[in-house]
């Protein structure tokens, strides 16, 4: 049996990770919002000067989530890594 190719084989997950954002605790969609609207201000060369406050609040946010168990570590760094644009650190040596 082959899977269609929106999935790794390997893995066997979908290939589109947007899975990860459905059912988000209604204080994390806010926060996440909040986020999108200043990466598009600063993206678009506006000068927005809370964007250190959304950006401190969706961290609090992701991490308060992941910590009471409302979302998983894998929804979590997904967050982290489209939002916040952080980088997952390696934590495997074989990944190097």
């Amino acid at each position: 049996m082959t899977m269609s190719l929106g999935y790794d084989e390997e893995a066997g997950l979908p290939k589109d990770n947007s899975y990860l954002e459905c059912g988000l605790p209604s204080f994390l969609q806010e926060s996440v919002e909040a986020m999108k609207n200043a990466w598009k201000k600063i993206d678009g060369g506006e000068e927005y000067l809370r964007w250190d406050c959304d950006y401190c609040n969706l961290q609090t946010d992701i991490n308060n989530a992941e910590v009471n168990l409302l979302i998983s570590s894998e929804q979590a760094w997904f967050l982290r890594e489209k939002y916040l644009r952080m980088e997952r650190p390696v934590t495997d040596l074989s990944e190097l």
